[in-house]
C-alpha cells in the first residue's frame, strides 16, 4: 500500500510540474514575438545636426530630440500619417513610418545657417 501511495503522489507531482512548466514557456513565446519600437536620436546643435542621414525600419519609431547646443526643434515633412512629426525642445514621440525617405528641417529660428539645417531619415 506504501508503495502505490508514493507511486500516485509521484505521478501527481510530476504531472503538476510539467503542467507549471508548460505554461511559463507558453508566457515566454508570446514576449518574443512582441513587436517592439525601434529609436532614432537625433542630436541637435547650433547650425546642424548630429548626422546629414539617419535610419529606421518600418513600423514603429521613437524620434527623440537632443538639443546638445542652442535651442531647436524639428519637423519630420509628412512622417504623421502624411502630416508633418513635430518635436519641440528636447522631447520624443512614436510614429508608425512607411518606407520612404524623410525630411528633417529645424523649425527654431537658431540663427546664421538656420535654412542649412537639414538632414534626411530613411525608413526601410
Amino acid at each position: 500500500m506504501r508503495k502505490l501511495v508514493g507511486v500516485v503522489t509521484a505521478c501527481l507531482l510530476f504531472f503538476i510540474l510539467t503542467a507549471c512548466g508548460a505554461q511559463e514557456d507558453s508566457g515566454q513565446e508570446d514576449n518574443s514575438t512582441a513587436e517592439s519600437s525601434e529609436t532614432v536620436v537625433i542630436k541637435a546643435m547650433n547650425w546642424q545636426f548630429d548626422k546629414e542621414e539617419y535610419a529606421a525600419g518600418a513600423g514603429d519609431v521613437t524620434v527623440e530630440l537632443k538639443n546638445e547646443e542652442g535651442n531647436h526643434g524639428i519637423v519630420i515633412v509628412g512622417a504623421d500619417n502624411g502630416s508633418d512629426l513635430v518635436i519641440s525642445g528636447s522631447d520624443s514621440k512614436t510614429v508608425t513610418l512607411e518606407p520612404g525617405e524623410y525630411e528633417i528641417q529645424c523649425n527654431i529660428p537658431c540663427g546664421p545657417g538656420h535654412e542649412e539645417m537639414v538632414s534626411t531619415l530613411v525608413v526601410s
